[in-house]
């Protein structure tokens, strides 16, 4: 059984996803751990009020035959997410409609009607040893992460790891990303949820994702591929090579590998399918926060000083685009460390309290805010 399986898929025509999906199934043990009876959840990426062609969310068509595949099994489904803010009926109703989730629901899928929240005690995670999630994931069987494979503000890629944050309750996201604003254990605590949760399934919806200033308000990028695996780790681990990622440039990467859940390289995975031929040459990268890693903290007060001084010359950071702007707030609104705040209509960030999280740059409705890669890293990457 393969670990990895990637095809080709040329658009969402309803035949083109069935015969995707189940071509991609197929080589890592399809659905075989589905029995008449149960309920599957599927974790879609809903990050937003976007539509289907935006690029970035996980497409209702695919999701709609995914649904008939399962129904075809003897299972019930429910799809669900937290988005990026309220985790209410209302809210969620309504990013359902502007998400297309209609397609899923006529196709025999319930919509999570569920907004309860559970507490957990997780003493075998590296950082999340105790959270909160959605509640609905506990009436679910088997859980399958379908993500959408996106440029990403903090972890460089948002793909199937990152796909399972959507089970923090949209409005303690924030909190989240201020208990761990270092990238690496923001990374670390992903990939807890991911082992908690420990999804039966991964498929990643790669027809067309999204490039430049991702997750939500970069440029849709057809790239024609669909993958499925047994492992999210993995997944990515393919998903960033054909983006032109290093394993090395992913931090939720770089904590699984430091787990042991995946090699060194995706070259070691188990692949069925052409990589290369799939392999997306010109996607378009956002500015990352690690640019160059070769600066750590040292044994000396003179290393620790230069790998600081360094830091703060390599870091990239949200910084909005004036003309682009158009003084709504939801930036200063959303800010966990509450680092912006509105002057003359406009948003100014005090960058001693910024943790470069991104969460402004993500959830700016009008893709204003911009990840900014200062003049340094720029000239030494060249």
């Amino acid at each position: 059984m393969a670990e990895v399986s990637i095809v080709s898929c040329p658009d969402y025509r309803p035949e083109a996803c069935r015969r995707a999906l189940m071509d991609a199934l197929v080589p890592v043990g399809g659905l075989d751990f589905v029995r008449p009876g149960m309920r599957v959840g599927i974790k879609a990426n809903l990050v937003s009020f976007m539509k289907p062609e935006a690029g970035a969310t996980t497409h209702p068509a695919l999701l709609a035959e995914l649904t008939k595949l399962l129904k075809e099994r003897g299972a019930g489904v429910v799809i669900g997410d937290s988005p990026g803010g309220l985790f209410t009926a209302p809210y969620v109703k309504n990013v359902y409609r502007a998400t297309g989730m209609h397609l899923a629901e006529a196709a025999g899928a319930e919509l999570n009607e569920d907004f309860s929240q559970k507490e957990t005690v997780y003493p075998e995670g590296m950082k999340a040893k105790r959270f909160t999630y959605t509640g609905w994931l506990d009436g679910c069987d088997a859980i399958i992460d379908f993500c959408k494979l996106k440029s990403h503000g903090m972890m460089a890629m948002s793909a199937a790891a990152k796909n399972m944050f959507g089970v923090i309750p949209g409005t303690m996201k924030p909190e989240y990303h201020y208990k761990y604003p270092n990238a690496e254990d923001f990374a670390r605590m992903i990939v807890d949820l991911d082992e908690f949760f420990k999804p039966a399934l991964t498929l990643v919806d790669g027809i067309v994702g999204m490039e430049g200033n991702g997750p939500t308000m970069g440029d849709p990028k057809p790239m024609g591929l669909l993958l499925a695996a047994r492992s999210p780790h993995a997944a990515d681990l393919v998903c960033a090579e054909l983006i032109g990622l290093r394993r090395e440039d992913v931090p939720t990467l770089q904590a699984a590998y430091e787990r042991g859940l995946i090699p060194a390289g995706w070259r070691e995975l188990d692949i069925a399918g052409d990589v290369e031929a799939l392999r997306v040459p010109d996607f378009k990268q956002i500015g990352q926060k690690n640019d160059i890693l070769f600066l750590r903290s040292g044994r000396t007060v003179f290393h620790r000083a230069a790998a600081a001084l360094m830091q703060s010359a390599l870091r990239s950071r949200p910084d909005p685009a004036e003309r682009e702007c158009v003084g709504c707030g939801k930036c200063a609104e959303i800010c966990p460390a509450k680092a912006i705040a509105m002057r003359d209509g406009r948003p100014r960030i005090d960058r001693k309290k910024c943790i470069r999280c991104f969460c402004c740059q993500e959830f700016c409705p009008k893709g204003a805010m911009k990840v900014v890669r200062p003049l340094v890293a720029r000239m030494l990457n060249k």
